[in-house]
């Protein structure tokens, strides 16, 4: 893949589709959880300064699994997801450009742990690096671009936004 083509997505485009997600998929699997287990996993408590604080029941383990699920499946299927798309961010293999597998998908998401560390260093590595990549990209071997990869079918080559647009 020639670098000359990419343009890579800065750390403020990245972080602006990282509230769009929290938002997005929190609501989401919140529904999701509802759902499932009802209001069981949740309590209302009051808090020791005064007021209430929701409480987890315990069932928070199985919310961060379908986060992890959801998120690994989008970016493996979509190239990336909801708040990456709507800000034309997309997550690529660096070596190939296309979309990442599932082990690749993965590793990246479970290095957002190491990028967190210490103070979020790991993500904020992306204002500096030439590649835009944080600590989780350069680990996982992904970058993520602003340009639409190309997908490849038996008929055509076409952009994942053509794809979209047939869909709709």
């Amino acid at each position: 893949m020639k670098e000359g083509e990419l343009e890579y997505a800065g750390f403020w485009l990245r972080a602006g589709a990282w509230l769009l997600d929290t938002l997005y998929l929190t609501t989401f699997i919140t529904f999701c959880h509802l759902l499932i287990f009802g209001n069981a996993g949740f309590s209302l408590e009051s808090a020791p300064g005064g007021g209430w604080e929701v409480k987890s029941n315990g069932f928070g383990y199985y919310d961060d699994l379908f986060m992890m699920g959801v998120t690994v499946a989008m970016w493996v299927r979509f190239y990336g997801t909801p708040g990456k798309l709507l800000l034309d961010c997309y997550v690529v293999d660096q070596e190939t450009g296309q979309s990442v597998t599932w082990g690749k998908s993965l590793l990246r998401y479970l290095c957002y742990f190491i990028s967190a560390l210490p103070v979020g260093l790991g993500f904020l590595w992306v204002l500096w690096d030439k590649k835009k990549q944080g600590f989780h990209d350069k680990i996982a071997k992904t970058l993520v671009v602003r340009k639409p990869p190309v997908v490849r079918d038996d008929e055509s080559v076409k952009t994942l936004k053509q794809l979209v647009e047939e869909v709709r």
